[in-house]
């Protein structure tokens, strides 16, 4: 029985090959999903298991430079990906309703593949956030949305790259997300700056209603797809799996915006200051407590922690 599981997984496997877009084999990560599977798996052992037990008996590092430096390296990369999305067909040619894959090698097809893979790069420097937290001893704010959603984007990213690649239609949501990175990441880099900055950081309030555009963007924009009479796009699965992100991500969020600031259940004391560096996958929040969470994350819990990869409440 084992012996045939295996040999379903390999032939599984060689037939993603076969269908891995000759445009994209070359690039890292790209040869075969075990690598990016791997990788994923590090993380989250070293994000739950492993980083904490190093640093329980170390002092927390500071890392204000290295932090610095990151948010704003981050800002100026997703600057570069919604550049290049735009001149690769979303301010160019596409029609922003039903857009095929091009499977060409004209030089703006060329251009969104190379985007495309960028953009599915970028989700694994953006794994440093969490590294942040184990460094700084904040495990308390790695929750499982925190994890589940570094650990998805690159993983069904992946996907997209080799068998789409993610252009057309399918990109939209990526040129999306780019762009709110560059707007959070730069809050970041004003946190990361130090106290003389701090007086520049009166719109965190909106940040959460910014996250929240952004999947009903994403949403309604792939929800088209539903009520066209024809619309060929090649990977319709990939579709299903965009919509069903946008909605589910947006329900989360929603909850959080009523449990913060309708309920009132997580407003930030008058004396809280904004801290440094963190996620951009989850809205920002303060715990119950009123302080800011440390390390600027922007994470979403309601009273639990990740222990051992599980929930634990608190």
């Amino acid at each position: 029985m084992l012996g045939e599981a295996w040999s379903n997984i390999l032939e599984l496997h060689n037939s993603v090959l076969l269908r891995t877009d000759v445009r994209v084999r070359d690039y890292p990560l790209m040869q075969s999903p075990v690598g990016n599977i791997l990788i994923l798996l590090a993380y989250v052992s070293f994000s739950v298991y492993i980083g904490p037990r190093l640093m329980a008996n170390r002092k927390p590092y500071s890392l204000k430079p290295a932090m610095l430096l990151y948010n704003l390296s981050m800002v100026l990369l997703n600057a570069y990906i919604v550049l290049e999305f735009l001149l690769s067909g979303w301010g160019t040619t596409y029609t922003w309703r039903c857009d095929l894959v091009d499977t060409s090698t004209s030089p703006e097809a060329l251009r969104m593949v190379q985007v495309c893979w960028l953009f599915y790069f970028s989700k694994f420097i953006e794994l440093l956030d969490t590294v942040f937290f184990v460094l700084r001893k904040k495990q308390g704010q790695i929750t499982f949305l925190h994890v589940f959603h570094h650990s998805f984007m690159p993983l069904t990213w992946w996907w997209g790259v080799t068998l789409t690649p993610s252009s057309g239609m399918g990109s939209f949501h990526a040129m999306v997300n780019a762009g709110i990175h560059v707007i959070m990441y730069f809050y970041y880099g004003l946190s990361a700056a130090g106290p003389r900055f701090q007086k520049y950081l009166w719109w965190k309030k909106y940040m959460t209603a910014i996250q929240l555009v952004q999947f009903v963007l994403v949403s309604v924009h792939i929800s088209q797809y539903y009520f066209m009479e024809k619309c060929d796009y090649q990977v319709k699965w990939y579709i299903h799996l965009i919509w069903m992100y946008g909605v589910f991500f947006f329900l989360l969020f929603s909850n959080f915006w009523v449990q913060t600031y309708i309920k009132g259940k997580r407003l930030p004391a008058s004396n809280d200051k904004p801290k440094m560096n963190g996620s951009t996958s989850e809205p920002i929040a303060v715990v119950a407590n009123g302080k800011h969470k440390e390390n600027g994350h922007v994470s979403h819990y309601t009273n639990g922690k990740i222990v051992m990869g599980k929930v634990k409440e608190i």
